[in-house]
């Protein structure tokens, strides 16, 4: 497997509420910034989304992609890619982890790009598709929203 990203954040709440936003995909156009839509196509016995469709505009960028979700778990979440028009793999993982008074996110990120792109420029992207979406989840989860 490629070498994957990966960065973490303290987030002020409970493990529960920050997973509770990562698994509320309707809203992820609410506050992810790259995420247009999100639909969720099957779900779990528990209602924990299984397959997802995103449809994804990050600038230069523009996807309609469909992931595959497996829960791990209250505090563990990590999706494969299904299909994509410009992506050859994704699979990433959100894993939490109480600390103090709230919770540790770490989020682990490996892209595989149909078109050519160097490795030190993919691991670029990588970096800041997962900073994005850290500092966004920790102001949807701080917010109360």
């Amino acid at each position: 497997m490629a070498e994957h990203t990966s960065s973490s954040i303290e987030i002020e709440a409970a493990p529960a509420d920050v997973m509770g936003v990562i698994a509320d995909f309707a809203r992820y156009p609410d506050w992810t910034g790259e995420v247009k839509q999100a639909e969720v196509l099957a779900s779990d016995a528990q209602g924990r989304a299984e397959q997802v469709r995103l449809v994804m505009d990050a600038g230069a960028i523009k996807d309609d992609q469909v992931l595959g979700y497996t829960w791990t778990g209250d505090n563990e979440v990590s999706w494969t890619l299904v299909k994509s028009q410009m992506l050859r793999a994704l699979d990433g993982s959100y894993a939490l982890a109480p600390k103090g008074k709230g919770t540790e996110v770490t989020y682990k990120l490996t892209v595989d790009v149909k078109i050519p792109m160097l490795g030190m420029i993919k691991r670029k992207a990588e970096k800041v598709i997962i900073d994005r979406a850290l500092a966004g989840l920790k102001k949807r989860v701080e917010s109360g929203a």
